[in-house]
C-alpha cells in the first residue's frame, strides 16, 4: 500500500483520500457514531517552514462530533493515528494529513503559539530555561517555528517518546549536560 500512495517522493492525495474514506466509513459505522466528514485536498504550501503542511484535511461534523473532542481531543488524535496506520505511509508523510472537528486543531495551534510566546517572554525576563509539557511531534514543531525568529531565546526538544518536550533557553545559555 505504501508504494501505491507514494509516487516520486510525493503523496498521491487522490488515492490516499480513497483509502481514508474506506477507513473512516468503517470506523464510523462500527462505532455507531452519527458523524459525517468531508475530505479536502489542498496544495502543498510553498513555504517549507510553514506551521501547517497538511495536504489532506478531514473535517468532521454531526450529532456525535463531541465524542471526538472529549478529553482534549484524545479520540480525534487516536483516529488520526489510526488513519496514518491505514495509509501505511512513513512518518515524514504524517504532516500531510490533518483530521479536525469544529476547528479544534486550529484553536490548539493558536493556543500553542500563545503559550510558546508567553513562556519565551518569561525566559527573556528571568534568564531561566522553561520546559513545556510533553507534546506530539507536530505540536513541538509549532512551538519551534513560533519562536524561531524571537530574539533572545532558542528552543530544543528533549526526552524520548511520549515524554518528549520543548525547552526554551535564553539564546546565550548552553543546555546542561
Amino acid at each position: 500500500m505504501t508504494h501505491e500512495l507514494i509516487r516520486e517522493g510525493r503523496l498521491d492525495k487522490e488515492k490516499a483520500a480513497g483509502v481514508l474514506r474506506r477507513f473512516l466509513d468503517g470506523v464510523i459505522r462500527a462505532a455507531g457514531w452519527q458523524i459525517s466528514y468531508t475530505i479536502r485536498l489542498a496544495n502543498a504550501p510553498a513555504d517549507p517552514h510553514a506551521v501547517e503542511q497538511a495536504e489532506i484535511i478531514v473535517e468532521f461534523s454531526g450529532r456525535d462530533k463531541d465524542v471526538l473532542l472529549e478529553r482534549g481531543g484524545e479520540v480525534l488524535s487516536a483516529l488520526e493515528h489510526l488513519a496514518f496506520k491505514a495509509l501505511r505511509v512513513a512518518p515524514q508523510f504524517h504532516e500531510k494529513l490533518r483530521l479536525d472537528c469544529g476547528d479544534f486543531r486550529a484553536l490548539r495551534l493558536e493556543e500553542l503559539k500563545m503559550t510558546a510566546r508567553l513562556a519565551a517572554e518569561r525566559v527573556q525576563a528571568t534568564r531561566q530555561p522553561f520546559q513545556l509539557n510533553p507534546m506530539s511531534p507536530r505540536e513541538r514543531r509549532v512551538v519551534h517555528l513560533a519562536l524561531k525568529e524571537m530574539p533572545g531565546v532558542r528552543t530544543e526538544s528533549v526526552g524520548a517518546g511520549d515524554d518528549r518536550q520543548v525547552v526554551i533557553y535564553p539564546a546565550d545559555v548552553q543546555r546542561p549536560s
